[in-house]
């Protein structure tokens, strides 16, 4: 892999992580926002965390950190969960994020491999 190639997909794994957090909360905050909000308590917890390892990957990598491999496959598996809870509701927004969550999960899988 180039340099070039490896910047690239470096800018864009932090691109989906920003997206992908940036999505989990408005989702998170819609579902707080719902009148279900207690029957949503599981998608809100999930999209929560996914917005705090998104966050921290991103981060990470923009600083070209040591355990920034690592941190990707973690924001991955989080990712994962969320995109799992999330597109098991129906609300537009809910549907955003688990689509949203899916590209981050790729996005980080690959940086966590390479």
């Amino acid at each position: 892999m180039t340099a070039t190639t490896q910047t690239s997909n470096l800018d864009s794994c932090i691109q989906a992580c920003l997206e992908c957090l940036k999505d989990c909360e408005n989702c998170a905050t819609a579902c707080l926002n719902s009148d279900m909000a207690q029957m949503m308590s599981e998608c809100i917890k999930r999209c929560r965390d996914c917005v705090d390892t998104c966050t921290l990957c991103a981060r990470l990598m923009m600083r070209s950190s040591s355990v920034q491999a690592q941190m990707c496959g973690v924001c991955a598996d989080a990712c994962e969960l969320c995109a799992e809870e999330c597109s098991k509701h129906d609300s537009d927004h809910c549907q955003r994020c688990a689509e949203s969550c899916r590209r981050c999960a790729e996005s980080c899988r690959q940086m966590a491999a390479a």
